[in-house]
């Protein structure tokens, strides 16, 4: 039987191509249908073979080694960060996570392995994270009038900074809003240092830069009304930075990766468990706990 135009499976219903006739996909020759899906930019899986050119990965992680003072837990709860706040940063496996992205095609999202292809999803980032996945677009402006006005509002005071336009927030004067709570500590004053929390987690551990020294103010607007907060699908946003992180590093001339590598980390150890020999227990959520 010879290959028809169309729709159909490639070579009929047995998927074996006969010889002396042509494979159509949608309508058009395999070879041109898939064609454009391959590009023919540099990919570090090119240099695996060659040592003088391979160098594995460097990852950007910022996170907090200590649980959140109980009296932020609250705040953090109503914003639907309250189990991403109990995420620990454990040591990083930058060699599987270098193997990781020799696999990751760019053109389809999906790492591509012997057996097939598979990708972190919205529901993977449900299961490790417990990330809202559902509700409004993580959207912010990228610049302000006056973004010391902004911290001062919502935080509670503006970093010492000789620029008057900044557009990013340390780790570490973010630690200190919310590091040593007094007992007399207002209820104004905790929300302000539970949203310092969320920025530290948002910069730290979940959507990092290749820097990872700061943490952009466009994401502090958004975390104004904290009952508000949880509305916002932040595990998509999550899941967004690190699939063009991902895309980003396959460039072999790129060597520091950004995005949330807790959970890319965490789910190959979880989807693959052969890679790590894990004791039998209950599962604990969120996942990257466990």
């Amino acid at each position: 039987m010879r290959g028809t135009k169309g729709a159909f499976p490639i070579g009929g219903t047995d998927g074996a191509i006969p010889m002396g006739s042509t494979a159509y996909i949608m309508g058009q020759p395999a070879g041109i249908a898939m064609a454009p899906l391959i590009r023919s930019d540099r990919h570090i899986s090119d240099a695996a073979n060659q040592a003088d050119l391979y160098q594995v990965i460097r990852g950007r992680v910022n996170g907090l080694k200590k649980a959140p003072n109980a009296r932020l837990m609250p705040y953090l709860k109503q914003a639907g960060f309250g189990s991403a706040a109990l995420i620990r940063t454990s040591d990083l496996r930058y060699d599987l996570l270098s193997a990781l992205v020799e696999r990751w095609r760019p053109e389809t999202h999906t790492f591509h392995f012997p057996c097939g292809e598979c990708t972190v999803t919205l529901e993977d980032v449900a299961m490790q994270l417990e990330l809202p996945i559902d509700g409004s677009p993580v959207m912010g402006v990228s610049s302000f009038i006056d973004p010391a006005a902004l911290c001062y509002q919502l935080l509670g005071g503006s970093p010492e900074d000789d620029e008057s336009n900044f557009t990013g927030l340390k780790f570490t004067w973010l630690k200190g809003k919310f590091g040593q709570l007094s007992a007399t500590t207002t209820e104004g004053e905790l929300m302000c240092a539970a949203r310092a929390y969320i920025m530290h987690i948002l910069g730290g551990v979940l959507m990092p830069d290749a820097n990872n020294n700061k943490v952009h103010l466009m994401y502090l607007s958004l975390l104004a009304d904290l009952s508000s907060v949880s509305s916002y699908s932040w595990g998509s946003a999550v899941l967004a930075v690190l699939y063009r992180e991902l895309c980003r590093v396959t460039n072999p001339d790129v060597v520091d990766m950004g995005g949330c590598l807790t959970l890319l980390q965490s789910w190959a150890l979880y989807r693959m468990p052969f890679l790590a020999l894990v004791s039998h227990q209950l599962y604990v959520y969120p996942l990257v706990n466990r």
